[in-house]
């Protein structure tokens, strides 16, 4: 096995990941953009928080619909077609004119991003192998600090001769360009793909056979919707997403409160400290994971780094270095899970159905995309400290935690019984 080619490393992943970060970008780009937007519109702690927040509304439309098109008809067609979208609801985003405006063309770009997610997870899941899964998630959503690596000090420097309006407009442009690269390189499966040769085909697909004839028979969507441990992967995903975008979208605030913090390209390149952190974090988590073909450990244990950073950099730690420290704590816990969490549900359900599951996974967890923003702005007005908005984040992710070690999929034997007993039953033992 070790001789199969392995081509689809270095085609499928890098272009899936520049096209995901051109996403995120549209995503994140808003937190160091809103102090500015705020001195053209006054907007309040909790106004910010809902203009972060209101994105993730529209973001759960197209999870599931996105999802099952992938499966059923074609994840590089849903991708292409919602990157043009995505990229004219971005540009709009620089065109409002007042903040009604601000909310609605941040949950039209919700609405457009959403159904991205579950179909490139039902593309990787035609790539890559349960044993390869999680390192094939993991790389692929290392776009996520990457881009917040990158694009937190493009758009500080932007802003300091652009006006707001200017950068928004100028970076809705770069995933309508990426469309064209993802239309004529990427293929749904490898049957399709030129660039593949036979032997690592043939690896592919007979591997996949060989799993699926190990899951249970299609028992349709409202089994697979019922199945407990589905169910309860979006319960945590929901208090993962909270306490994650919540950090993710006030880190910067965080960052310019600093003392001799002044100027918005300083904060740009100190906020991509902790994602660099967060990077490493990912892709380290996910080999261990695929080494040990363990999950549960690999999500809840860093949610719970995650929580004691946001918690002890916040209480105990009050000069700038120290704050940093905890803040690149807090984004190991957070970024973290992502590769092995992904990797539950392709191990639990047969390809036809994991891209709806994924999609109803995505779209009412990332509802916590919402809260999280939302409640770290309505504490900080309330209270005037942002400590105790981060408390809450922190219970959020102790929660993700305690979820996680509970779900009993790393038994053996456990996918089995859950993708059988629960698909058939809609609600079997985990």
């Amino acid at each position: 096995m070790n001789n199969i080619p392995a081509r689809r490393w270095g085609f499928i992943i890098p272009i899936a990941a520049i096209m995901y970060m051109l996403a995120y970008m549209d995503r994140i780009n808003v937190s160091m953009i809103l102090p500015y937007i705020g001195n053209s519109f006054h907007l309040s702690s909790a106004a910010t928080g809902l203009a972060s927040g209101i994105f993730f509304v529209g973001y759960m439309i197209l999870q599931i619909p996105g999802g099952l098109l992938a499966s059923r008809w074609s994840a590089r067609k849903v991708v292409f077609i919602l990157m043009m979208l995505w990229g004219l609801a971005a540009m709009a985003n620089g065109l409002v004119q007042s903040v009604g405006q601000l909310y609605l063309a941040r949950f039209v770009l919700g609405i457009f991003e959403g159904g991205v997610w579950p179909a490139v997870l039902v593309l990787l899941a035609s790539w890559f192998p349960t044993r390869e899964r999680a390192r094939a998630n993991a790389l692929w959503m290392a776009c996520l600090p990457v881009s917040a690596m990158i694009m937190a000090p493009i758009s500080g420097w932007l802003l300091t001769f652009m006006s707001w309006r200017t950068v928004f407009i100028i970076e809705g442009l770069p995933p309508i360009i990426w469309g064209i690269v993802w239309w004529f390189t990427i293929s749904d499966k490898p049957s399709e793909a030129k660039w593949v040769s036979p032997e690592e085909q043939q690896y592919i697909e007979t591997t996949m056979a060989k799993e699926d004839s190990e899951k249970a028979p299609n028992a349709g969507y409202k089994a697979a919707f019922g199945n407990k441990t589905v169910l309860w992967l979006i319960v945590a995903y929901f208090f993962w997403m909270s306490g994650f975008y919540g950090f993710s979208l006030w880190l910067p605030s965080v960052v310019k409160s600093f003392h001799g913090v002044t100027s918005s390209a300083t904060v740009g390149w100190l906020s991509a400290i902790p994602y660099f952190c967060a990077l490493v974090s990912m892709v380290v988590n996910s080999a261990l994971s695929d080494k040990r073909g363990k999950r549960q450990a690999h999500v809840a244990i860093p949610a719970l780094i995650g929580a004691a950073g946001l918690v002890i950099g916040q209480l105990a730690v009050h000069g700038a270095v120290g704050q940093m420290i905890f803040l690149c704590i807090a984004a190991i816990g957070v970024y973290g899970p992502y590769g092995p969490f992904w990797a539950i549900p392709s191990a639990l359900l047969r390809i036809e159905l994991v891209g709806a599951a994924m999609g109803l996974i995505n779209a009412l967890g990332n509802l916590g995309g919402f809260l999280g923003p939302y409640i770290v702005g309505y504490v900080k007005g309330a209270t005037h400290n942002s400590f105790a908005g981060f408390l809450v984040l922190a219970a959020f992710l102790v929660i993700t935690a305690i979820i996680s070690f509970a779900l009993g999929t790393d038994r053996p034997g456990a996918n089995a019984r859950s993708s059988g007993a629960s698909l058939a039953t809609g609600s079997g033992k985990q």
